[in-house]
């Protein structure tokens, strides 16, 4: 991926480590601290809890490795315990 990112970016070599390891890093994230950190995230914007948990629904199974089906009410226990 590396030499990927170098042939066809502008990206030095040092600079597509980094990339790579950031993506890798924020795909490889737990699910607990993806729904607090997007939950956070989105109350920052504004949303609503109404409009936040179904939105996290819907964006879990997108990830590297999907997450398991989530209720709203499993994605309030992980933010509120």
């Amino acid at each position: 991926m590396i030499a990927h990112l170098t042939r066809t970016s502008p990206l030095g070599r040092g600079e597509a480590a980094r990339v790579v390891a950031d993506v890798l890093a924020f795909f490889s994230e737990p699910v607990e601290e993806f729904v607090r950190r997007r939950h956070a995230e989105l109350k920052a914007r504004g949303l609503t809890n109404e409009e936040i948990f179904p939105r996290i629904a819907d964006e879990l199974p997108q990830r590297r490795v999907a997450a398991p089906k989530l209720s709203v009410r499993q994605l309030r226990r992980i933010v509120y315990g």
